[in-house]
């Protein structure tokens, strides 16, 4: 790892615990020898946002998460409009067109569709107010970068880096952004789903104690592949297969297992001081990537994590996202337990069909277009990006530990020069990437 301090690292460090919830969520008296601590409090969650003047959304990914979150940003409100799509394959186009025109009844104009690697540019500049960000995420900081520069609000699909350099490019985005007023919401649905909201601010308001610890484990079969066709190029092969190849999608840990990790990050409020990893591939088919991680991430007090998962068929499945405390312990999906397993608290969720319930959740990959819509249309912006960029640089700390065997610090990810893939992008060869998956420590020698 070289160094390069591109930024000032302090911009990495959380500031709140909170995430989207920003300062508005919490409420708190002054500080001072009799002063109290209040309760942290939720702001209230619209199901759908303000009515205003028609927002048109540009849509840059065509995939399926991103025909998924261009219905989602439609479902979001009154007066939303797609208008413009761009991808550089033409069946994703077609596809996601057909798609809107099924479950919507939206209609894209040949004109507004665009193809290729420059088709964001040619999104961004085709009159819309805002972009949504779903390309695999090695292409993320530069379409940030692009949009911020265009003063577009952004919709940023997870995760919005593979390797620190872009890492360090989306903070300096966020911090234009914010700057200028622009709205910057990122695909780390958790912080907007009500149960996951209540469950930590209860944890924050002390119900389990002090945290002590963390256990998270995503398990799970196998994603989805595509072997090569004789009539692709590398570049076609590994865009078409982008969620094997680390350099595209950052490997599991990042691309998937983020969300459980910042569930996490979340909780904890600050950013480890080292990644100690583990992992390995025993059933994958194609791509660079491994099938599981085992992470212990270790914290400048003394408080340690662990993280697991696993992309394998035939297993057995299982979610955990325990937060341990000094009283008892969390399920970050909705319950607090004592030391000796008894439920304490569980979220209410109401009868079937009762929508009138204040403890209804709406479905987060909408709720996350309600609060970008509902803060442009107030003039109130929001940004979470620094929790995010959090996030996918503690995911990437444990998956360099893992390919290498060695513990990885955060200062080591902050300062490093690391980039994935390549400089110029063109259908042919991907030159100095091959289909070489990682392999840590050195081989073993004859005595």
């Amino acid at each position: 790892m070289g160094t390069k301090p591109a930024i000032d690292r302090r911009n990495f460090i959380a500031k709140t615990a909170l995430g989207t919830l920003g300062a508005a969520g919490i409420l708190t008296s002054c500080s001072g020898p009799n002063s109290k601590k209040q309760e942290i409090q939720l702001p209230k969650l619209l199901d759908q946002a303000p009515d205003g003047k028609v927002i048109k959304a540009g849509l840059i990914g065509c995939g399926g998460r991103g025909t998924g979150a261009a219905i989602n940003f439609l479902d979001a409100g009154p007066n939303l409009q797609i208008t413009a799509l761009g991808d550089v394959f033409q069946d994703k186009i077609d596809n996601c067109r057909a798609k809107l025109k099924e479950e919507r009844n939206v209609e894209i104009a040949d004109e507004n569709c665009f193809l290729g690697f420059d088709s964001f540019e040619k999104v961004i500049d085709s009159g819309v107010d805002m972009v949504l960000l779903c390309t695999p995420p090695h292409f993320r900081p530069a379409h940030v970068e692009a949009a911020v520069n265009a003063r577009k609000h952004i919709f940023m699909e997870k995760p919005i880096a593979v390797d620190p350099e872009g890492a360090r490019s989306v903070m300096a985005s966020a911090k234009k952004a914010e700057a200028i007023g622009l709205s910057m919401v990122s695909g780390t649905i958790r912080r907007v789903q009500k149960d996951y909201m209540e469950t930590q601010r209860r944890v924050a308001n002390g119900e389990i104690g002090e945290i002590t610890g963390a256990n998270i484990i995503r398990n799970g079969g196998a994603l989805w592949y595509r072997s090569r066709q004789p009539e692709w190029t590398d570049m076609e092969y590994m865009l078409r297969n982008w969620v094997n190849f680390c350099w595209l999608s950052g490997d599991h840990i990042t691309e998937q297992f983020i969300h459980e990790i910042d569930v996490m990050n979340w909780h904890l409020g600050q950013n480890p001081e080292r990644a100690i990893g583990w992992g390995g591939r025993q059933r994958r088919v194609t791509g660079d990537q491994y099938d599981f991680f085992s992470i212990e991430y270790l914290y400048e007090n003394g408080l340690r994590t662990h993280c697991a998962a696993r992309q394998i068929n035939g297993c057995t499945n299982r979610k955990v996202e325990q937060i341990n405390g000094t009283k008892g312990y969390a399920d970050a999906a909705g319950k607090l337990f004592d030391h000796k397993g008894n439920v304490i608290w569980e979220y209410p969720y109401p009868e079937e069909g009762d929508t009138a319930s204040e403890w209804n959740v709406t479905n987060p990959f909408v709720q996350e277009h309600i609060n970008l819509v509902t803060a442009i249309r107030t003039g109130n912006p929001v940004n979470d990006a620094e929790a995010q960029v959090n996030s996918t640089l503690v995911t990437i700390m444990g998956r360099i530990s893992a390919y290498t065997g060695k513990d990885v610090t955060w200062e080591e990810i902050l300062n490093s020069d690391l980039y994935l893939g390549p400089k110029t992008y063109t259908f042919g060869p991907v030159p100095g990437i091959k289909e070489e998956i990682p392999l840590a420590g050195v081989p073993n020698t004859a005595s």
